[in-house]
Parts: C-alpha cells; structure tokens; sequence
C-alpha cells in the first residue's frame, strides 16, 4: 500500500500546510466518503460545511477559502484545488496492467511491419503490413492495427481497438477500449433507379496529434478524401462520434456522447459539452464553449458560450428560458380576459 506523509503531498503539490505534517495519508476520496488516513479535496465554498461531517485526515483546498483544519488534521493550501488534487492523484495511481516489452507469442505481426524498441505487443494482437510502430509503444491485448498505419512512440492503445489501414497516431497518446479510428465515413446517395442507395468510397485517413486521448467507443471516421484529423493535446471523451474529413484544432475538448457530422472544424481550445451536437460543415472559431446538449447549425465566432437548440449565445438562450417558464401564467392570464 502506497501511503504518504501530509508533508509529503504539501511538498509534491507545491502547497501552504495547515495541522500536523506527519498524518499519514493511504488513498484519495471525495469528501463525503472519506474514511481516517484519507486525503479528501475543497475547490468550492459550498463544501466547506462538510469538512466538518468528513471523516478525512487531510484535504486539498483553495487558498482563498475560509477553512481551519481542526483538531489531528491537516489542510494542504493552494491556487487550485483541482490541478494539485491530480498531482496528489499521481502519488496513488496503482501499477498499470502489465504489458511486457516484446511480441506476445500469440500476436499476429506481419514481417513487413516496424516495431520499435521497447514496444510491446500484448496477446492476441494483429499488426498488418508495412505498419510502423514507435519506440516503447503499448498494445495492451486484442488491438487490431492494419496496413500502412502508424503509431508514434509511447503510445497506450488499450484492448479492443481497432486502427484501420493507412492512419497515423502521434506520440503519447492514450486509445481506450474498443475505439475505432478509420472506419468508413457515413455517405451515400439515392441510386438512379431511386429504389436503393448507392455507397460513396471513403479513400480517405485519419490523422491524429500528438498527446491526444480518445476514450472508450468512440469512433473516429477516415476522409471521404484527404484526412480526419485531431489536433495535439485534444482530448475526447467516450462514446463520441466524430465524422468524416472533420478537423479538430489544438487542445480541444468533448465530453460524453457528443458528435460532429461531417466535415467540421473546431479551432483550438473549443470545448463541447456531453451530448452537444454540431452539423456538418460548421466551423466553430477558437476558445468557444458548447454547453450540454446544445446543437449548433451555423458558424459560431471565436470566444463564444453556446446553450441550446438551436445554439445561441449563452446569455440570450437563458432569457428564453426564463420568458418560457411563464408562459403559463400568461396563458391562463388571457383566458380570463
């Protein structure tokens, strides 16, 4: 069991200690379910109240909140709860799975393909033709890699996946579970005889950057043409869809269950929330924000917050909201008259 000092994690978070600096801390809770010898964290003044209830031994928590540690207890102060809570987070965070350097005996690697120093290749995986992969790359068991696709150095692509021919993954990017990056785009057209449909090819790739993670099952479309291509640092949630020939800038963000048709463009830093929709070819400038569930069916300018549908400005979307929470009394006002 991995177990710190309260000195320690001050030290690792770069904080001010409050209480005793020799309490020692044996695992990370949220604060309602934190037991003794437990680090806990506040970033909002709302739970100060329950420091009180908590059973915790320690908290990470936001130097501008009013909060006293008590009696054999400890606060950890700092600018940002959330960003030290993940540094505490990585003093925890058990051994990952084990996925030996080399070929598994049961792995399917063509002779033509690269593999790099310190790869690992787990059992039951398939690696096709001409497939390059980088040094000290992990391919947990399961993982499909087909022709002419490559995958940079220090790469975690988890079980399941699936990477079809010709796509390209940059350098410490983390694949979860079942992704499938390269599948067909969703075209096709009514056939001349208008009783069928006609499938359009997908000729295309897809490009991924570098230090993107994309989470479990969701599915990243290769180009109608040209490339789908996702932008260093981005980082995509499970269960998303994005479509074919979209290009998604810098350090992007979508949560759960959102999607993009095809052809979209998102500049850096746009951020989706969970099941935000976009259509297809939109472009979405820098920095904008996409609120939950919001669907946006036109170009939205850098900077922008989005509610709705359809999406609008944030502010003009929650007037509406309140004006339609009083249309009936309004209704039954004109009755009466």
């Amino acid at each position: 069991m991995k177990q710190y000092t309260t000195e320690h994690i001050n030290q690792a978070v770069n904080g001010i200690l409050s209480g005793s600096p020799m309490i020692m801390i044996t695992g990370v809770e949220q604060i309602s379910e934190a037991t003794i010898n437990q680090l806990t964290f506040i970033g909002e003044k709302k739970y100060i109240k329950l420091w009180d209830q908590s059973h915790a031994s320690a908290a990470i928590v936001n130097d501008i909140l009013d909060i006293e540690p008590g009696k054999n207890r400890a606060l950890v102060r700092v600018a940002d709860a959330d960003l030290a809570l993940a540094s505490a987070l990585q003093l925890f965070e058990p051994e990952p799975p084990k996925c030996e350097p080399g070929i598994h005996s049961t792995a399917v690697v063509d002779p033509t393909a690269e593999i790099g120093e310190g790869a690992a290749i787990g059992a039951g995986c398939y690696i096709g033709s001409r497939v390059v992969i980088g040094t000290n790359t992990k391919l947990y068991p399961n993982v499909t890699v087909l022709d002419d696709s490559s995958i940079g150095s220090h790469t975690i692509i988890w079980s399941g996946t699936v990477i079809r021919e010709r796509c390209r993954i940059g350098n410490y990017c983390i694949i979860h579970p079942n992704v499938t990056i390269g599948a067909d785009g969703f075209g096709y057209r009514p056939s001349p005889d208008g009783r069928s449909l006609t499938k359009i090819p997908q000729i295309g790739t897809v490009i991924i950057g570098n230090r993107v993670e994309i989470g479990a099952g969701s599915c990243i479309d290769r180009g109608k043409f040209s490339a789908t291509s996702i932008g260093d640092g981005t980082k995509i949630d499970n269960l998303i869809q994005i479509a074919h020939n979209c290009k998604l800038g810098r350090s992007c963000v979508m949560a759960g269950q959102s999607g993009l048709a095809g052809s979209v463009t998102l500049g850096d830093g746009v951020m989706i929330g969970g099941g935000a929709r976009v259509k297809d070819h939109v472009t979405i400038g820098d920095g904008t924000k996409l609120g939950a569930n919001a669907g946006v069916i036109s170009d939205v300018a850098p900077g922008k917050t989005l509610l709705g549908f359809p999406a609008d400005d944030y502010r003009q979307t929650l007037r509406l909201w309140a004006a339609q929470k009083q249309l009936p009394d309004l209704i039954k006002q004109m009755k009466k008259k």
